[in-house]
């Protein structure tokens, strides 16, 4: 059995607020058996596999870590909706900030994923995602811990080490992004090209992205000036 298991057999079981023994009665097992389970010390066989998974009304691919979805569904391409999708999830109210800062994020991305198309360096492309992945699951974090009653059970990182560990990943992923970027080689993956290089200033940028780009310029003077930067004037 995978390490998944045990951590998400109690996760499920406190989401649920159920004791050890309520867990293990109606999973008709004694408490020691699932005290044992819960902390990975004996393997369970399949058939509890699937009573569980029944009992939490859950695939059995969640319950071994395969499937981040409770259902065990995969994701497509198409399954993915667009982000500007129509619908409940879609509508912001009240202060224009959030839709100002996701119109500025989501239209640099549009550039930057265009300009890694261009450069069609599938290793660059990866951890440059990797990257900013990290960053969305970050901010995801702060916001769902806000609230100390959210169950945990969607997280394999523990709270007191998620920081440091998605801390050290990002760092990872940059200086990775970074070596591929200037033409380095990690492990198979060699990296971009001098004449593969994109070439890039505000004048073409703006030219190939007009509608894209000052959002894009905007970012960047938002991001320096969050860094105490400020541009000089001649």
């Amino acid at each position: 059995m995978n390490s998944n298991f045990p951590r998400i057999i109690t996760l499920l079981r406190k989401e649920r607020g159920l004791s050890q023994k309520k867990a293990a009665e109606a999973l008709d097992i004694s408490q020691a058996l699932l005290s044992h389970y819960e902390k990975g010390i004996r393997e369970c066989g399949l058939d509890f596999v699937v009573k569980t998974a029944d009992f939490y009304n859950v695939s059995c691919d969640y319950l071994l870590g395969r499937s981040p979805d409770r259902t065990g569904a995969t994701l497509t391409v198409e399954d993915i909706p667009e982000p500007d999708a129509i619908g409940k999830e879609n509508v912001m109210r009240g202060s224009l900030l959030p839709v100002l800062n996701k119109k500025l994020i989501a239209n640099s991305l549009n550039i930057i994923y265009s300009i890694l198309q261009k450069c069609n360096h599938k290793g660059l492309t990866t951890e440059i995602s990797a990257y900013l992945t990290l960053a969305v699951y970050k901010c995801f974090r702060i916001l769902y811990s806000a609230n100390p009653k959210n169950p945990q059970g969607m997280f394999a990182a523990p709270e007191n080490l998620e920081s440091g560990l998605s801390n050290a990943a990002l760092n990872i992923a940059e200086a990775r992004a970074r070596c591929l970027a200037e033409g380095g080689q990690l492990e198979d993956s060699k990296g971009l090209k001098k004449e593969e290089a994109p070439a890039l200033s505000p004048e073409s940028l703006s030219a190939e992205y007009p509608l894209f780009s000052g959002s894009l310029f905007n970012l960047v003077q938002s991001a320096e000036t969050r860094m105490g930067m400020k541009k000089q004037t001649k």
